[in-house]
């Protein structure tokens, strides 16, 4: 009798446990998209990440004296192809590197209008790594924070890939090009 009952107090603790646990991660799984975020873009205004509910995302940290910064031309023929077909481009200028980046936002936004003609929105300088890193970042770096996977920004133009419901769906390396067909059929999915 005594044994029938400890097992009925254990089943009975096992199933509290798996109760809390599933409210739990019921209430943690509606941050695990990126539409909880706001931020500011280059001219200091309110960028609100939930204004993109429904659209692909491509997140990418970006500098302008960079071996990869050309890459600025090819993410912005991507936007002009797909940025009317709830696909969106945003980048986030970034010092975190050999200082790359070392210009204010106001010299981020010349620079890029000036020499790639970049029309999709480009946000404030930020850090990406370390101990100052984002709230965006640790968001997209931290499988605890986007549900997915843990990962580390190895370098400028590294891309994150957001599916249209917010969720992270692929890291894509610094060096492969923002045209790779990986990308391309991501987008037209």
């Amino acid at each position: 009798m005594i044994k029938r009952e400890k097992l009925k107090m254990k089943i009975l603790i096992l199933i509290l446990f798996m109760t809390t646990t599933l409210t739990s991660v019921a209430q943690n799984d509606k941050n695990l998209t990126i539409h909880q975020f706001k931020v500011q873009n280059l001219e200091g205004e309110e960028f609100d990440f939930s204004s993109l509910k429904g659209k692909k995302v491509m997140v990418v940290n970006t500098a302008s004296k960079c071996g990869l910064t050309p890459q600025f031309k090819k993410l912005q023929a991507l936007y002009e192809k797909y940025g009317n077909d709830n696909f969106v481009i945003v980048g986030f200028p970034a010092n975190n590197f050999l200082r790359q980046e070392p210009g204010s936002d106001e010299e981020i936004a010349a620079f890029c209008e000036q020499n790639y003609g970049v029309t999709f929105p480009m946000m404030s300088k930020i850090s990406v790594k370390g101990k100052n890193m984002h709230p965006v970042y640790e968001f997209l770096t931290q499988e605890i924070k986007n549900g997915v996977i843990n990962s580390s920004v190895s370098w400028n133009f590294q891309k994150y890939l957001i599916n249209s419901d917010g969720t992270l769906a692929k890291v894509i390396s610094p060096r492969t090009q923002p045209d790779d067909p990986g990308v391309i059929s991501w987008i037209e999915e």
